[in-house]
């Protein structure tokens, strides 16, 4: 059985039910926090999206959505779909080696008259010149109309390096426009230098080092980098600076600077009502204080109602002060002062003497802040929501009146939302967690919608790509009676023969106990239970939609997301096996691998696929079904099309092959875009005389699946060539680089049944470790802390988990440490937990490596969690580190 998360997703009923009740009830008194139970997500789209990056919700509800390398979408409510209505050509990639730009299109907001005027204002990084602009255009009738550009605003802005844009658009009262922008500095440390930045505030000023100080932009009075400007913008399409920002019009200082000394403000807001500003900061990477530097990072959240430095790179937190540092010697100088801050740097071109330094409101570290434990721990990426004010939203669908006044702040990588609040003389007076129950990925983008709900847009979890989990989502207050609760639904098999007996059973509640009613929608036949398990037969050939319909005896209504299921055809079983250890790989010792098929046609072995890759994680073994990737889902929407009419695989037809389109266009920027475009729209000229016809009924997400697959075709003969059935491989002989040492093997197989009955494809694959883990393997740390590569312990007692190990034949487990004998350390291996039985011990070793012996412990048959306990006898110091652990089998 392989459960599927479904959300919330229907909720006619239970808001029909909840206009009719008093406006106020008990679950939204003013005094009393509402059950985070009530609020539920509603999705409006998920997995079409390719790196979003922030929306505009406009008066009607419709949304319009940028992503990173160039698209700007529009979700029509009305039709609950997707479109493409915009394409700027952004810079959004670097050819410098080892460099991923963070540049695009960053940042889009509407004009608050829009529904006069249609404006639409979108800041992004051309790529026909090395600046970043801020442009205002026409978007009417589902057109963003290109051509009515008009450049308000534009800076330079440094290329070929990382990071820090912001890039974030919002108006204030009196049409102020408020953008935000990030460092453009260098966070990591140089190659090949002895002295680096190590995670603190980046103040190289050697000249040509320009990228690693980012005292020539956040700290500079004559820079547009690392600031949050403001500016009015004009009906001609000009600005004006206002009155009130941070300097005037004069020598080496820049009038439309409202707040300075900002690294990376990502994501802002603006009180609608008194025009006060907050914004996430994200700050740097260091672990932990180093008197010889300075403090460890932390991000801050940060509110401004009036101009203000805000203090990065000389200082971070709550003021706390960086040293001057000489990179050319190494030597510390002294530390900076917030209320008399003075940028010396050579870099800088505007004032040496700069405004006192604020604080924030809320500053947290990686480890758990003892200030802000609402915050959590881990990675970290600050964020600004909007104010809240229940008197501007209808009373049917707003928020309620308890968080009037409030401000929603989230960390977009903890996926963790809190709101505060604060006294009448503005300082912090509460923080509270908020939308707990809900489930979020990469939240990128917060924004209140003009019918008083939260739209939240979700970056999805993976870095720089298209994730399954990106998505649009609303949040609804639920009043009255709460809807019944899906948590899941399981399919046996999604596929099979005919009479195709299909079984599933969902995990339904309701949260006031009512009596519940199950319908089960299968294509167009409904099937009532009396509880949440269906066992029934399918008859007729081709795809049958399952969806699970839940109404409780007060006539609320919840609706799970549909699954596919196929009758006519069972999905073929792959299964990859490997030898030896089941969890790891070993220096110089190559994996012997299996492969085999079982389907209830002929298997053709041709078709089998085998490839063996470097991956960043293991993959996810799916039971039951398996979820089908973008690719595969594109070929299937491409054979049930006329594309098969005009184009074949790898030869030419009417029209290219898939091959050829795929070779033309991998490397073309916007290729996915220029594509589906394309195919909806049709073309000629490209490849001869014939045209081809468009598709305009098919949807932007179908279209892009198989734009997705087309492009998939583009292999190397290298790629192409499967590997045998059996065969062993050394993992040695691929690429890897820190982040991607799984070594995996994959393999992949479609069946061919008869005509007329879909083709379905079956996959397995099997990732092994590198047998030398680093703390990027380690897990559940506690009295640990991040350094680098490396581990820095922080307790004396200290514990991690190396996860699902398979031990078996493992002699040894060799630790590299930095010296710690003289602490008195003893280090145990224990299973299950830190308290598990205990496997193995030993004091730590002189030296930096500590060996310890398994014995003849018999250890159970497949992998199995273990624990690495750290008992000192003193306090560890700073230098304290863990560089790896490594498992070694016996000699054979």
């Amino acid at each position: 059985m392989s459960p599927v998360k479904t959300f919330f997703r229907s909720l006619p009923a239970c808001l029909t039910l909840a206009a009719s009740l008093p406006a106020l009830t008990a679950a939204e008194a003013v005094d009393e926090r509402p059950d985070p139970i009530r609020f539920a997500k509603t999705s409006l789209s998920k997995g079409e999206f390719f790196e979003p990056i922030e929306m505009a919700i406009l008066p009607n509800l419709d949304v319009l959505i940028v992503q990173r390398r160039g698209e700007i979408l529009h979700y029509d409510q009305q039709d609950d779909q997707i479109y493409r209505v915009g394409f700027l050509d952004a810079y959004y990639s670097s050819d410098a080696p080892g460099v991923n730009a963070e540049e695009g299109v960053l940042g889009i907001t509407a004009d608050p008259d829009f529904e006069e005027n249609s404006f639409i204002y979108i800041f992004y990084s051309p790529s026909d010149k090395v600046v970043n602009r801020l442009s205002r255009f026409v978007f009417k009738d589902r057109i963003l109309d290109m051509e009515s550009e008009k450049v308000i605003l534009e800076f330079y802005s440094q290329r070929d390096i990382c990071c820090h844009t912001g890039g974030s658009l919002a108006f204030g009262p009196d049409r102020l426009l408020y953008l935000s922008t990030g460092d453009n500095s260098t966070p990591f440390n140089e190659r090949d230098v002895e002295h680096t930045t190590d995670g603190f505030a980046p103040l190289n000023d050697i000249e040509g080092k320009d990228q690693y100080d980012a005292r020539r932009t956040a700290a500079n009075t004559n820079d547009l980098r690392g600031k949050i400007l403001r500016i009015r913008i004009l009906p001609d399409g000009s600005y004006e600076i206002p009155e009130g920002n941070l300097f005037p019009a004069t020598d080496k200082t820049r009038p439309e600077i409202f707040t300075m000394g900002h690294r990376n403000p990502y994501r802002i807001s603006v009180d609608p009502l008194d025009g006060t500003v907050y914004w996430g900061d994200v700050g740097p990477d260091a672990s932990s204080d180093q008197e010889n530097r300075g403090p460890r990072g932390y991000d801050e959240m940060n509110r401004a109602s009036e101009p203000g430095n805000y203090g990065w790179p000389l200082f971070i937190g709550d003021n706390y002060p960086y040293r001057d540092f000489d990179y050319e010697t190494g030597e510390s100088g002294d530390l900076f002062d917030p209320q008399n801050p003075v940028n010396d740097s050579v870099h800088n071109t505007g004032l040496e003497e700069l405004p006192p330094a604020q604080t924030p409101f809320i500053w947290y570290p990686y480890a758990e802040s003892e200030m802000f434990p609402e915050m959590g721990s881990g990675g970290r990426n600050a964020m600004a929501g909007p104010v809240y004010y229940e008197d501007l939203y209808p009373e049917s669908t707003r928020l309620p009146a308890y968080y009037d006044g409030k401000v929603i702040m989230h960390d977009w990588i903890r996926n963790h939302f809190v709101v505060v609040d604060f006294d009448e003389q503005g300082k912090l007076a509460s923080v509270e967690p908020f939308l707990e129950k809900l489930e979020f990925s990469g939240p990128i983008d917060v924004e209140m919608g003009p019918d008083g709900r939260l739209y939240v847009l979700e970056y999805g979890a993976g870095w720089f790509s298209r994730n399954p989990d990106s998505g649009l989502s609303r949040i609804d207050f639920i009043r009255g009676n709460l809807p019944p609760q899906i948590e899941s639904v399981s399919v046996e098999k999604t596929s099979g023969r005919l009479p195709f007996r299909l079984s599933a059973t969902a995990d339904v509640s309701d949260p006031e106990g009512d009596a519940m009613q199950f319908e089960w929608q299968i294509g167009s036949r409904v099937v009532k239970t009396e509880g949440p398990e269906l066992r029934t037969e399918l008859t007729t050939l081709g795809m049958h939609p399952l969806t699970l319909r839940v109404t409780d005896s007060n006539g609320s209504v919840n609706e799970s997301d549909p699954i596919e299921v196929y009758a006519g055809n069972d999905q073929p079983k792959v299964t990859v096996t490997v030898d030896g250890n089941q969890s790891l790989y070993f220096p110089n010792t190559p994996v012997s691998y299996q492969v085999s098929v079982e389907d209830d046609s002929e298997v053709v072995e041709e078709n089998i696929f085998i490839s063996a890759s470097m991956e960043s994680s293991s993959p996810i073994q799916q039971v039951g079904h398996q979820i089908l990737t973008r690719e595969e889902q594109g070929r299937i929407a491409m054979t049930e099309s006329d594309c098969l009419a005009c184009h074949k695989e790898q030869e030419t037809s009417i029209g290219p092959s898939f091959e050829q389109i795929a070779l033309r266009y991998r490397d073309m920027d916007g290729a996915n875009s220029l594509l589906a475009n394309k195919i909806i729209k049709g073309g000629a000229g490209n490849w001869g005389e014939v045209p081809m016809p468009g598709h305009a009924s098919m949807s932007e997400t179908e279209v892009s699946k198989i734009v997705d697959w087309i492009l998939s075709k583009a292999k190397t003969d290298e790629e192409l060539q499967s590997l045998p059935l059996k065969g062993s491989f050394d993992p040695a002989t691929l690429d890897s680089n820190p982040w991607r040492q799984v070594f995996t093997i994959r393999a992949s197989y479609t069946d061919q049944p008869a005509a007329g009955i879909q083709a379905l494809p079956g996959q397995d694959a099997v990732g092994l470790r590198p047998s030398r883990l680093t703390r990027f393997a380690f897990e559940e740390m506690e009295g640990i802390e991040q350094a680098g590569r490396s581990a820095r312990f922080a307790d004396t007692l200290s514990s991690f988990k190396i996860e699902q190990v398979d031990l078996r034949n493992i002699a040894q487990v060799a630790l590299s440490h930095s010296e710690l004998s003289s602490l008195g350390v003893s280090i145990e291996l224990r299973l299950a937990s830190p308290e598990g039985s205990m496997i193995s011990s030993a004091p730590v070793n002189e030296g930096e490596e500590t060996v310890i012996d398994l014995g003849s412990s018999a250890f159970s048959d497949g992998p199995q969690d273990v624990y690495f306990v750290f008992r000192f006898e003193k306090e560890p110091a700073d230098e304290s580190l863990l560089h790896s652990v490594e498992f070694i089998q016996e000699a054979k």
